[in-house]
This record gives C-alpha cells, sequence and structure tokens, in this order.
C-alpha cells in the first residue's frame, strides 16, 4: 500500500468519525420500550382501578337527540354552534349538546384526511402494557374493582365545579354497582381534567361558596380518590388561556407544523365557556408587562380592566353590536339574544366564579390525604406574562400574546429575542413547569415534602413534548405507569 493511499485512508477514518461524533444525538428520539419494561404486569391482577379525565376538547360533543358529532368536526354544524346561552344564571346556560366519548383520534379533513392521535395512546398503554380493560360505568364488569380504567367524558365547555360535582355522582354510582363502598380509586387527568379531579377530591358535592365566605375543603373526595396524576395540568392557571379568551383557540400546538383542524373555537366561542376563565392564571400568579418589560399591575378579574382594554369578543364592539341585534359573526350567532346590560352581567359573574374556583383550589392543606403526581413538559417556551401598552399614534390599548421586537417609552429598542425572554417561560407550549407544580400562587407554606409549592405534590417528572402530547409521551407513560400498576387495590 503506498503512502498516499494510505494517508487518504487515514483521512477517511479520522473525517468519519468526527462525523459520527457530530451527530451522535441527532438521531431518532429513543423512548423506552414499555412493552419489554412492563411484560410482566399484564398477568398481574388486583391493581387498583384507574379513572381516566381527559382536558379541554377532550371529550366528543354530541346533538342530544339527533346524535351528531358537533366536535371534533372538519366543519361546523348547520344546526349546533360551540357557543353556550349567556345569561348572569350560569348553571342554566344549557343547549342541545351533551359530552360522549373520550376523543382517541380525530380525522383532520373528513373521512380521506389523515387521523391525529388524541388519547389513543394513553388508552392503549392503560391496555397493552399496564394490563387494564376498559370499564362501563352503567355495567361494570366483574371484578370491576381492580384491573379496570373508566373513562369520565364530560362537557369540557361548562363550569369546572359542575363536572367536578358530576364526577362525584358517577363514582358514588359505580362503587354502589360494584358493592364496593370503600373503594378508592386513582386518577390519570391531563390538562383541566387536573382541575376537575382535585376539587372533586378537595370538596367532593360541595358547589363553590357565596361571594365573601372563604373556601374551606373537607376533602369528602378523598373517600374514593387515592392519587391523583396529571399530566399538564396548570395548577396556578395558563396565560395561554388568555390568549385563547382574545384570540380563539386553535386545536393542539401539536398540530400547527403541519394542517389544522377547520373547525376551531372561535373567540366568540370561548368567551361563552365558564371553562375557559377557570383556565386563566390565578390571581397570585397573573403577571403582565408594560412596553418597557416591566411588570404591570393588572387585577385579571376585574371586568373593568376588561372592558378598558378591549378583551374578549365580549368587549369588542362589533361583536356587541351583533349580540344586541342578533346576527351572525364570523359564522357563528351568538347563541344568547339580548340586551348589552345582560351580556356584562354574564361577563361579570363568569369572571368572579372564576376568581371563586382558583381561590378554592388554592387553600393550602396539611397533610392532605390525596397525593399529586405531576407530569410535564418544560422545553418550550411557554407564554407566561403578555404585555400590555398603547399604541403612540391611535392611543389604542393593544396587548401581545405573541413576542416581537418593541420600542419602549424612551426609544429603546428591544430585539424579539429580549421580549420572548420577559414574556415567556419554561412549559410545554400552553402551561409553564411552574404552573404545572404551583409555583407562585403564594400563601407562603409548602405542602410538599420535595418542591416549592403550597400543592400537596408526592412526585414530578419532565419530558420535552408539547403540552397536546404529553399523555402520550413514552417517557412519561413509563413514570406514571411503574406508580399505578405497583399498587393493588384495597
Amino acid at each position: 500500500m503506498n503512502k498516499k493511499r494510505t494517508a487518504l485512508i487515514i483521512i477517511f477514518i479520522i473525517h468519519h468519525s468526527a462525523f459520527s461524533i457530530l451527530f451522535a444525538g441527532c438521531g431518532a428520539r429513543r423512548t423506552p420500550d414499555l412493552g419489554r419494561i412492563f411484560a410482566g404486569v399484564r398477568e398481574r391482577k388486583g391493581k387498583r382501578p384507574v379513572i381516566v379525565i381527559p382536558g379541554i376538547l377532550g371529550s366528543r360533543i354530541v346533538n342530544r337527540r339527533t346524535g351528531e358529532v358537533v366536535w371534533p368536526s372538519v366543519f361546523r354544524s348547520d344546526v349546533d354552534g360551540l357557543s353556550l346561552p349567556t345569561t348572569p344564571d350560569l348553571a342554566n346556560n344549557r343547549d342541545e349538546l351533551v359530552a360522549a366519548r373520550i376523543v382517541e383520534t380525530a380525522k383532520l379533513a373528513g373521512n380521506f384526511g389523515p387521523e391525529v392521535y388524541v388519547y389513543h395512546y394513553l388508552i392503549r398503554a392503560l391496555e397493552d402494557y399496564g394490563g387494564y380493560r376498559e370499564g362501563d360505568w352503567a355495567n361494570p364488569p366483574e371484578g370491576g374493582d381492580q384491573d379496570t380504567f373508566y373513562v369520565f367524558s364530560y362537557d369540557w365547555r361548562r363550569d369546572n365545579v359542575e363536572s367536578a360535582r358530576l364526577l362525584v355522582k358517577r363514582v358514588e354510582a359505580l362503587k354502589l354497582k360494584l358493592g364496593r363502598p370503600d373503594l378508592r380509586f386513582n386518577v390519570v387527568a391531563h390538562s383541566m381534567g387536573g382541575l376537575v379531579a382535585r376539587y372533586a377530591a378537595m370538596y367532593g358535592d360541595q358547589d363553590l361558596p357565596p361571594e365573601g365566605t372563604a373556601p374551606q375543603p373537607d376533602w369528602a373526595g378523598a373517600n374514593f380518590i387515592n392519587k391523583i396524576f396529571m399530566f399538564g395540568t396548570p395548577n396556578a392557571g395558563s396565560a395561554e388561556a388568555f390568549g385563547v379568551l382574545l384570540e380563539g383557540y386553535s386545536v393542539t400546538e401539536g398540530l400547527r407544523r403541519r394542517v389544522r383542524l377547520l373547525n376551531k373555537l372561535s373567540r366568540e366561542d370561548v368567551v361563552t365557556a365558564p371553562s375557559i376563565f377557570q383556565l386563566l392564571p390565578h390571581a397570585g400568579a397573573a403577571r403582565f408587562l408594560d412596553r418597557d418589560l416591566r411588570p404591570l399591575s393588572v387585577d385579571l378579574y376585574d371586568p373593568a380592566v376588561w372592558r378598558r382594554y378591549g378583551w374578549s369578543a365580549a368587549n369588542d364592539p362589533l361583536f356587541r353590536a351583533a349580540y344586541e341585534r342578533g346576527a351572525a359573526r364570523d359564522e357563528e350567532a351568538p347563541a344568547a339574544r339580548g340586551t348589552l346590560a345582560e351580556l356584562d352581567a354574564y361577563f361579570d359573574a363568569v369572571l368572579a366564579r372564576a376568581r371563586r374556583f382558583h381561590e378554592a383550589l388554592d387553600v393550602q392543606t396539611t397533610d392532605a390525604p390525596v397525593k399529586l403526581f405531576a407530569f410535564g413538559g418544560d422545553c418550550e417556551e411557554t407564554l407566561s406574562a403578555p404585555v400590555v401598552m398603547q399604541d403612540e399614534k391611535t392611543g389604542r390599548w393593544v396587548t401581545l400574546t405573541r413576542p416581537k421586537s418593541l420600542t419602549g417609552s424612551g426609544g429603546r429598542r428591544f430585539k424579539r429575542e429580549e421580549v420572548v425572554r420577559a414574556m415567556y417561560a419554561p412549559g410545554d407550549g400552553r402551561v409553564t413547569r411552574d404552573s404545572l407544580l404551583g409555583a407562585g400562587l403564594g400563601g407562603g407554606g409548602r405542602a410538599s415534602a420535595l418542591y416549592e409549592t403550597p400543592l400537596p405534590v408526592a412526585y414530578a417528572a419532565f419530558a420535552c413534548d408539547l403540552h397536546s402530547d404529553l399523555q402520550s409521551n413514552r417517557t412519561l407513560q413509563d413514570n406514571a405507569l411503574t406508580l399505578l400498576v405497583n399498587e393493588l387495590a384495597s
């Protein structure tokens, strides 16, 4: 072998080795082999039963009379809108729509479009790796008090306290059918479903106390809830929910790099849903910035503030005009047609109830009988502090929920990167890490042995995934299943 050829081979080896080292981490993301990890679990009997609670948009919404699926759907229904009536009597703002089965998959464009997996992989993980079977609430199977999961579907537009009380009634009826009054379930909840579960655990079938009365949790739900496993639950609220009330809801950010469902929640829809208001940042955790990226004092639960800044469709002059005359706007007629005084009274009521809901969840309890297990994402820039500023030319108020370069009051130019750092925090794209853990709720106490939070968080695990994909993340499933399957029903 001549020297020239030998040199070329050495150069190739060195180059190839350097190339391999450089790109060693750029292959497909490695995930746990759950089939192998939990190989012996499927046949293990006696596991504590599980209740699965989806998050917002996670239950099918159908017309109770016709059976038409209104959500998820590619196009809007010719008969039904997703807007609820808007009167100050929130409990009676009902329509013909009811919740049906959990959304496991959804088609992007009718029967011919690609399929999006929503809760499919979570259900499959419980069945294929955890060795659970699905049970029917009305007709539970033989031995349905163990190795069984029950899916709690609910109308995610409605008040979360109402949904929590419905959960309590469902479980009480199920325990009677099973002949197990002492039975306690583990709850696996995604996003808003975790708030429903937490309220049910803390207050059972209680409604919120009247205005001016401090909430007092009696933990009645501990009679049927053992532990709550939360995937991406906004325990301190979500600034993204504020953005939704301003701009509408575009299904899932998991689709943003591909194609989106055509039917979405418009800003006219979301303003009629009490649950969206109940996802807002809690008073102790709400953050806003001025045009100089300095903290701005904002009372998020004062309706006058919303009217001043023109926040939400309810304070949009065009919507208000359409509401008053009952005209269609953006392909959706307001569900309630009445006076603007009625609309404003509704808005005041729904905002006040959201504040009281947060206060009820934020009550700190020493030695809480139901522990929380948190699973989330902390690799995505997630809205934490919107910017509120006045347009210098028009004098109108502008609210930014997406970063861009800014000019401060003194003429200083803020680059987009600076604005991102100020407005955003680590999270899953919709819920920050701090919100999942309940950090920033205040109160000065700590109910967790491991984390700086007033919530009884016993364990937390994080991965790099988007909010809508957390329940399908195999690393998080690995963590959750490890805890679930090793606990026997009592």
